[in-house]
């Protein structure tokens, strides 16, 4: 029989986290239930043991801090990440666990947006975020992902031992989403049910500070994974800027055989400098990037060598 973790991650969610450890043991009562407690100041921890949750301490503070010491600490072939926060129904994890059991998928992503998110969810600026996010990941990354901010997936025992967690807090989901688009994962989506949080129950996801850092670990992605294209388009920005600046400075030289607006051809030159810099920079990280592609594909091998040996 395949061995199931659940992971729950917790801050300070005493009104819920007895339901959702409940839900989950009644639903999967072969899997092993696992809560990590981040530093709750309310009775968490306690309620988790009680519930008959295996429960761990995580010090360091941040979502993305717990799910790295998950992945690292806990042996399953299939593990199911859902929130503390009773927002993801236990009923449906059977869906997000199938495709991974059958080979389909390394990641399956519980979509919230698709089904019930909008008319649940009263946080406008969450709304906006996860579209932007969304929408900017699909874009740079030539995906379709519907739901990149998801607190519900499921994972292989290959993708949960080969990424290297980087985030430290709710930017987790995007690197997750990331990681499996430029690495080759198998990655499936879902349809779930999503409720809003009971009444008492506050969000620790602050829509503005924890959505820029989201939007900086985007930025930062897109740089280490696609640098060519990055660093490309701002290589032709340069350029074309250059040549607006320079042309009327090009055609005076050719008609007068004289320069007069100097600043403009120093702008100019200083602009098509630039230009191939950046092209030169984006050549440059692409053949980093590759190689670090390529070693990330040794390591896959081993982490899959292991795992068909045991």
């Amino acid at each position: 029989m395949k061995k199931v973790a659940v992971l729950i991650p917790c801050y300070n969610e005493e009104l819920t986290v007895t339901k959702v450890v409940t839900d989950f043991k009644n639903f999967l009562p072969d899997a092993d239930i696992y809560v990590y407690n981040n530093n709750s100041k309310d009775n968490t921890r306690e309620l988790a043991v009680k519930a008959g949750a295996i429960v761990r301490d995580e010090y360091a503070q941040g979502k993305g801090n717990v799910v790295r010491s998950m992945f690292r600490d806990i042996d399953a072939d299939v593990y199911v990440m859902v929130d503390g926060d009773d927002t993801y129904p236990a009923d449906e994890a059977e869906k997000l666990i199938k495709p991974v059991l059958e080979g389909k998928a390394d990641m399956v992503i519980g979509d919230r947006l698709s089904s019930t998110y909008y008319t649940e969810n009263k946080r406008p600026f969450h709304n906006f975020g996860n579209d932007l996010v969304r929408n900017l990941i699909n874009l740079l990354f030539k995906a379709h992902i519907n739901d990149i901010m998801t607190g519900y997936r499921a994972f292989s025992k290959r993708f949960v031992k080969s990424m290297p967690v980087m985030s430290d807090g709710f930017q987790i989901e995007t690197e997750m989403s990331i990681f499996s688009l430029v690495n080759g994962m198998k990655l499936v989506e879902v349809p779930i049910t999503y409720r809003d949080r009971p009444e008492g129950s506050e969000s620790k996801l602050n829509t503005f500070s924890d959505g820029f850092k989201v939007l900086m670990t985007l930025f930062n992605l897109f740089k280490d994974n696609r640098p060519f294209l990055m660093f490309g388009i701002l290589s032709l920005l340069f350029f074309v800027i250059g040549l607006i600046v320079g042309i009327p400075v090009i055609n005076e030289l050719a008609l007068t055989h004289f320069v007069t607006k100097v600043p403009s051809a120093v702008l100019a030159a200083a602009l098509m400098i630039n230009s191939f810099l950046l092209f030169a920079i984006g050549i440059v990280l692409d053949a980093i990037k590759n190689e670090k592609k390529y070693l990330f594909r040794c390591h896959l091998n081993d982490v899959e060598s292991k795992i068909n040996n045991k």
